[in-house]
C-alpha cells in the first residue's frame, strides 16, 4: 500500500486524558487499573481500567438522543489534542463528503440497555415508546459512527466495524482502502468501548477475568483485566497532511479470520502468524528490520504463550515485544486504535514500553517479553490485535 499519514490523533483511557497522559504513564510505569468501583457491577471481584468523569459529561442540544456512556467516551476523547480543529480544517480542504469515518467498537450503548431491563423501567407503552426511540441511537452498533458523523457534519462513507477485540484495528485497514479506492480523500479511524454488564459478567463467566491488575506473560498470571477506552486518529496522504505531523505512517496491515473457536486462539496462532505476515509484506519490512512488536497481550494463560509462540515463529528471539494492557486494561473494540497510539508515543517518544505487572516470564514464552520501560531509538512497531472468532489484525506503523 502507499503509506498513509497518521496527521492528527488523540487517545483517552484510564491512564488520563490525552497523548500527554498516555506518555506520562508509560515513563513513569504508572497504570490505570483500580478495584471495580460501578454501581452496574455490584459482587465482581476484579480491577478495571475505568475512565474518570464519564458520567459528568453529557451529550446536550441537538446530539443529546446520542447520550449513553460509550458515546460520552467519544465526545470526551475529540475535544482533546486539538483533534476537533484538525477535522475541522480537513473538512474545509477536502469536503464533508470525502472524508471516510470507520469507527470499531465491540459494546456501543448496551449499557443503557442494560440499565433499562435491569431497572424494570418499560412498564408502560410511553415507557417502551420512550426507550425504543433512546436505543434506536444508543444500542446499535452503528451509533458511535452516526454520532460522529453528525457531530462533525460529515457526508461521507460512514461505518462501524465490531470483530471483538481487533475492531478498531481493522478500522484502520478497511479506511486505507476507502482512500485507495477513491471513495475519501481522507479518513478518521477510531474505536471506542465502554464499561457494561454483558462484558463485566460476560468475561467473568469464562473465568479469564483476575482478581489483581493483568499481568501479560508473567508464569502466574490469571486473566484479563477489563477497560474502557476511546482514541481517534485522521489518515491523510503524504504530501497533503495539515497538521505538521507527518512523520508517522500506516505502511501495512494484515487481517486473517482462523474461526477456529468462538472464544479461543487458534492453538498455533495460525491466524496471528498470517496477520503478521501480511502486514510485513505489505509494508515490505522483513521480520528482522521490526523493532518493537506491541502484543495483544491479554494476559489470559492461553493467549499470551500462542501469540509469543507465533511471534518466535516469524521475528525469532530477539525482536521486543511486549503487552501494555497493564496500564489500560483490555478496552476490547478500542484496543486497536489505543495500542496503535501508544506504539505512536513509542515512536516519538524513543521509548520501548514495559510488560507491566510480569514479574516473571513464563518459562514457556520464547520472544524477548521486556518486562520495563527503555529509551531505544526506534522507527517501527508491529501492532497485533486479535479478536474473538478468529478475527486477528496486525498493523505496521513507521516513523520516517
Amino acid at each position: 500500500m502507499k503509506p498513509l499519514a497518521l496527521t492528527s490523533y488523540t487517545s483517552l483511557s484510564a491512564v488520563g486524558k490525552g497523548l500527554s497522559s498516555l506518555r506520562t504513564a508509560l515513563l513513569e510505569e504508572r497504570t490505570g487499573l483500580a478495584p471495580i468501583d460501578l454501581d452496574f457491577a455490584r459482587g465482581l471481584d476484579t480491577y478495571i481500567g475505568r475512565v474518570n468523569n464519564i458520567e459528568n459529561s453529557p451529550i446536550v442540544d441537538k446530539l443529546k438522543r446520542f447520550d449513553c456512556r460509550n458515546n460520552r467516551l467519544a465526545q470526551m476523547c475529540i475535544l482533546q489534542d486539538g483533534f476537533k480543529e484538525s477535522i475541522h480544517k480537513a473538512i474545509e480542504k477536502y469536503g464533508s463528503n470525502r472524508i471516510s469515518l470507520v469507527i470499531g467498537t465491540s459494546t456501543s450503548g448496551i449499557l443503557e440497555t442494560e440499565l433499562a431491563y435491569n431497572n424494570s423501567l418499560l412498564r408502560d407503552e410511553s415507557e417502551i415508546e420512550f426507550f425504543s426511540n433512546k436505543l434506536r441511537y444508543t444500542h446499535c452498533f452503528f451509533s458511535p459512527a452516526e454520532f460522529i458523523s453528525e457531530y462533525f457534519g460529515l457526508t461521507g462513507p460512514a461505518l462501524t466495524i465490531s470483530t471483538a477485540c481487533s475492531s478498531s484495528a481493522k478500522a484502520f485497514a478497511s479506511a486505507a482502502r476507502h482512500i485507495e479506492a477513491g471513495f475519501a480523500d481522507a479518513a478518521i479511524v477510531g474505536g471506542v468501548d465502554s464499561l457494561c454488564m454483558t462484558t463485566l459478567y460476560g468475561f467473568s463467566s469464562l473465568n479469564i477475568v483476575s482478581t489483581k491488575p493483568c499481568k501479560p506473560c508473567d508464569r502466574n498470571r490469571d486473566g484479563l483485566s477489563l477497560g474502557e477506552a476511546a482514541g481517534f486518529a485522521l489518515l491523510e496522504k503524504p504530501g497533503e497532511a495539515n497538521s505538521g505531523m507527518e512523520e508517522i505512517f500506516l505502511s501495512g496491515y494484515g487481517e486473517s479470520s482462523d474461526a477456529h473457536h468462538m472464544s479461543a486462539p487458534h492453538p498455533k496462532g495460525a491466524g496471528a502468524e498470517l496477520a503478521m505476515r501480511g502486514a510485513l509484506e505489505m509494508s515490505n519490512i522483513r521480520p528482522e528490520d521490526v523493532d518493537y512488536i506491541n502484543m495483544h497481550g491479554t494476559a489470559t494463560p492461553a493467549n499470551d504463550t500462542i501469540e509469543a509462540s507465533a511471534i518466535s515463529r516469524i521475528f525469532g528471539p530477539d525482536t521486543p515485544c511486549s503487552s501494555t494492557k497493564g496500564w489500560t486494561g483490555h478496552t476490547l473494540g478500542a484496543a486497536g486504535i489505543v495500542e496503535s497510539l501508544i506504539a505512536v508515543v513509542s515512536l516519538k517518544s524513543g521509548i520501548i514500553p514495559g510488560c507491566l505487572n510480569m514479574i516473571e516470564i513464563d518459562p514457556e514464552i520464547q520472544a524477548n517479553v521486556i518486562d520495563t520501560t527503555v529509551k531505544a531509538g526506534i522507527s517501527n512497531v508491529l501492532v497485533n490485535s486479535f479478536g474473538f472468532g478468529g478475527n486477528n489484525c496486525s498493523l505496521i506503523l513507521e516513523m520516517k
